[in-house]
């Protein structure tokens, strides 16, 4: 299994869920967890999503959901666990 991060952090709209689980669905991508919360207009939500059967490469998705945040107006970064786990690491 290939872990990623993804993370979503903006002002909170309509369609923001749809629009990434859409892409994510749309290239085999399993969540496997998933958290979110508005917290006065803030929309964050992180996902722990599988990688591994997806038919594009983790760059690309990476710069797919970050063009996907910018057409909705929020930052979408995508970071593989490891990566992650590194950087914040204390």
């Amino acid at each position: 299994m290939k872990k990623t991060v993804v993370t979503v952090v903006g002002h909170d709209t309509v369609g923001i869920i749809a629009k990434v689980c859409t892409y994510l669905a749309g290239h085999n991508i399993n969540i496997e967890d998933i958290s979110q919360t508005i917290i006065q207009g803030y929309f964050n939500m992180m996902m722990i999503v599988d990688t591994s059967k997806s038919d594009v490469k983790a760059e690309q998705i990476s710069k797919d959901l970050a063009a996907i945040g910018d057409g909705i107006g929020v930052i979408i970064r995508c970071q593989h666990e490891d990566i992650f786990n590194m950087m914040h690491r204390i």
